[in-house]
């Protein structure tokens, strides 16, 4: 495919479809009401009425000229139908002015032409059956196509027939269409037609397709235009994208009513089963978003990896939206399931749209296939100009510095030997790497997230060691004076001094407004007295350490400052611990530790704001960094199941295949938190989001290697045949520290439900 086909530029804007959406939400309000729009599903004449006003303002015609609306637009408007629980046949519109023929476009376009699509077009799936028989009210057999999305009010129906499509007029002689009830409302219908006169024997209808030189009225991308896989990958884009529409309807409206709805005394959206759930489903929600838009921007713009994307996306939005749909009635209760209410409504269109073609089994196998069958690894995102020559910067210094006989010693050493090495630090530093995103004035080269999250990308790909400083450095740089900048950043910066983060207590882990710890001014010296626990950089050369300040401070947090404290000062006890995944931690004791008055960072008792600060350029990035060593360890995965030849075994292919679209969910996110961070700081719930999910992940990551390679897979490193120096069971046992540092998931879910989505405290 020619990636220069399409100019980015020439393609409207994200604030273009921002308008797109105000304005089809708007028409729709006016024009398909809430509180009539069950009734109106079942009127033909009312969804032509609809068909006629889409066409009115111009949205019959997106996908005819990209310029002017491709997928991406379209996904848009089917996203507002789905809020509003209206079926007109758009996606099969948007369908044909990809793929179809001009006649067909021009008719589409003005509103005479409102087509159905036959859904059965995938080469591996039948996904409506097909009667043949002879009624006894009827002349001659006929053949009955059922499940036909949008077949009432539809004119014309089209099937995928060789290299075009076929069109059936629907109000020709013989056709029945009749209302199929589905899923307890109006959904689809089934169409009978008469099996004498079909296309090719005269009568009933009109092939379509044009002659292989036809030249298409506006430009289209630069894609293979006949197919049925590609039709079906577009097709079942669109539905995904409806599907979450009506889900993310339901669940604004549930989010509204947890905090309207008391129970014993208090709005439920106060209890924190309550919060959970709705957190779950909005990182659900926000994943699903982001996998549409991403695979519709793939093929808005031409590019190899479109299908593969939209596979994804349809994999993930499967399940998880009806997962969805099912905790948004939970935290209903009774009232969701009364159909006067618009709940069951979104219930329905979820879970018509998510079966269609082959459901999310049926992607999951062609997710599979690209890595067992074909040995494909992940597709590298493209991380725009800068990003993807970063990226290869990165990995060809990477190839020089970290390979052959020098990583092989390295990955040789036990597993608490090799989260840090001191050489390969001192190398890096030379790049000026650490400083990537530093600003210049402070030494720093000013790259952007996406450069950030190239330099992440191939670290973790090279199985490198840690590096780096970045949540003291930024807490240096934000709230530090000039002389601790100064002092501390050029030791960050050449790879020279690790610091660690002393904040965890015996009684404030998550809880961090209860911390103990104590610092206690005498002339020109802080003297320090506590304890801190789950240390895990206690080697490093300093200490950013949270203390108390002002004991009668109210609310608590408001007495706590922060400090950078050597880790050589006498009084320093450390009683290093070893992890249960091989790693170890320290509960260190500060015993009369005197530190200069100049080791305070930031304001005397604003030491939360510098500790939250720090903690959100953490938790903004720290979901990025797990989805890659998912991913990663995921493509290892794959190899050693074709290597042992599990690949046709249907459970392990299903498995891989899910795992892919969680994947792909978790670098979605990870994107999103680096474009919002170019625009400031990544919002607290939006890093949480990336971390729960990515977390998680890791976890099912894990298990899911165990099961698939069985009991070789759980030797540890030391043991004879171990499967890559322990790398799955280990990796497992390990997940669980990501789920419970920098704040536990569950922490962060109350974060995401009270911060995201209003929820009371």
């Amino acid at each position: 495919m020619n990636r220069a086909a399409l100019d980015p530029s020439s393609l409207p804007s994200a604030h273009e479809r921002e308008l797109l959406r105000e304005s089809v939400r708007g028409f729709l309000q006016e024009h398909w009401p809430a509180d009539r729009a069950v009734a109106l599903s079942s009127d033909a004449d009312a969804l032509r009425r609809l068909w006629a006003g889409l066409a009115g303002q111009g949205l019959t015609a997106l996908g005819q000229d990209p310029e002017q609306g491709g997928l991406r637009e379209a996904v848009v408007v089917m996203e507002e139908l789905g809020r509003a629980a209206c079926p007109v046949p758009f996606a099969a519109a948007v369908v044909l002015n990809l793929f179809g023929d001009a006649a067909d476009r021009d008719a589409i376009a003005a509103g005479d032409c409102m087509p159905a699509i036959e859904l059965a077009i995938a080469s591996s799936v039948r996904a409506e059956p097909v009667e043949a028989h002879a009624p006894p009210d009827r002349a001659g057999p006929v053949e009955t196509l059922r499940c036909i999305d949008g077949g009432l009010p539809a004119t014309h129906l089209f099937r995928v027939a060789g290299d075009g499509f076929e069109r059936i007029d629907l109000s020709s002689p013989g056709v029945v269409v009749e209302p199929a009830r589905a899923m307890g409302g109006p959904g689809w219908a089934s169409i009978s037609l008469p099996l004498r006169g079909r296309v090719g024997e005269g009568a009933l209808g009109t092939a379509t397709s044009p002659p292989a030189t036809a030249t298409p009225r506006s430009p289209l991308p630069t894609l293979p235009r006949r197919g049925r896989e590609q039709i079906a990958h577009a097709l079942r884009l669109l539905l995904a994208a409806r599907a979450h529409g009506a889900a993310r309807r339901a669940f604004e409206l549930a989010v509204d009513y947890a905090k309207e709805r008391h129970q014993f005394g208090q709005p439920i959206g106060r209890f924190q089963a309550i919060q959970h759930k709705l957190a779950n489903n909005l990182i659900a929600l926000e994943g699903v978003r982001l996998g549409i838009a991403h695979a519709a921007t793939q093929f808005d713009l031409g590019r190899d990896d479109w299908a593969y994307f939209a596979d994804a996306a349809f994999a993930f939005a499967g399940d998880a939206l009806r997962q969805v749909s099912l905790e948004t009635h939970h935290a209903f209760g009774a009232i969701g399931y009364a159909e006067e209410h618009e709940a069951p409504r979104h219930f329905r269109r979820v879970h018509l749209d998510c079966v269609q073609l082959g459901g999310s089994a049926d992607a999951r196998q062609r997710l599979a296939s690209r890595f067992l069958d074909e040995a494909q690894g992940l597709p590298e995102y493209d991380l725009g100009e800068a990003g993807n020559a970063f990226r290869e910067e990165v990995r060809a210094w990477l190839h020089e510095h970290w390979s052959g006989e020098r990583k092989a010693a390295y990955d040789a050493r036990p597993f608490h030997d090799r989260e840090y090495d001191e050489a390969f630090a001192r190398d890096f530093g030379k790049t000026g790497w650490n400083g990537a995103a530093w600003p210049a004035e402070h030494g720093g080269q000013g790259r952007t997230a996406l450069e950030q999250v190239a330099l992440m990308e191939m670290l973790e790909k090279a199985e490198a060691p840690r590096v780096g400083g970045a949540v003291q450095a930024n807490a240096f740089m934000q709230h530090g004076t000039r002389e601790q900048q100064q002092r501390y950043l050029p030791g960050i910066l050449r790879g020279e001094a690790m610091h660690g983060m002393g904040y965890s207590e015996p009684q404030a882990g998550s809880d961090l407004a209860s911390l103990k710890t104590r610092a206690v001014r005498d002339g020109d010296e802080w003297v320090i007295d506590g304890q801190k626990i789950w240390t895990t950089t206690w080697w490093g050369k300093y200490m950013f350490l949270a203390a108390r300040t002002d004991p009668q401070a109210k609310p608590p947090h408001a007495g706590i400052s922060m400090f950078v404290v050597p880790m050589d000062t006498p009084g320093i006890t450390i009683k290093p611990e070893t992890t249960m995944y091989d790693g170890s931690f320290a509960n260190i004791f500060y015993d009369g530790v005197r530190v200069p008055a100049d080791a305070l960072v930031g304001a005397l008792n604003g030491g939360w704001k510098v500790l939250t600060d720090a903690l959100a350029t953490e938790r903004g990035l720290v979901g990025g960094g797990i989805v890659l060593k998912v991913a990663h360890a995921f493509e290892l995965l794959c190899a050693d199941i074709r290597e042992r030849g599990l690949q046709r075994d249907p459970l392990v292919r299903d498995r891989i295949g899910r795992l892919a679209c969680e994947i792909e969910v978790g670098r979605q996110l990870m994107i999103h938190c680096a474009e919002l961070a170019a625009g400031g700081t990544t919002p607290p719930e939006m890093g949480a989001i990336s971390k729960v999910f990515s977390g998680e992940l890791m976890e099912r990551f894990g298990e899911a290697a165990l099961d698939i390679l069985g009991p070789e897979a759980a030797l540890s490193q030391e043991s004879p045949g171990c499967i890559r120096r322990g790398r799955y069971e280990q990796n497992l046992r390990h997940s669980l520290m990501w789920v419970i540092s920098i704040g536990t998931n569950e922490i962060q879910r109350s974060l995401i439900a009270q911060r995201g989505l209003g929820l009371p405290r």
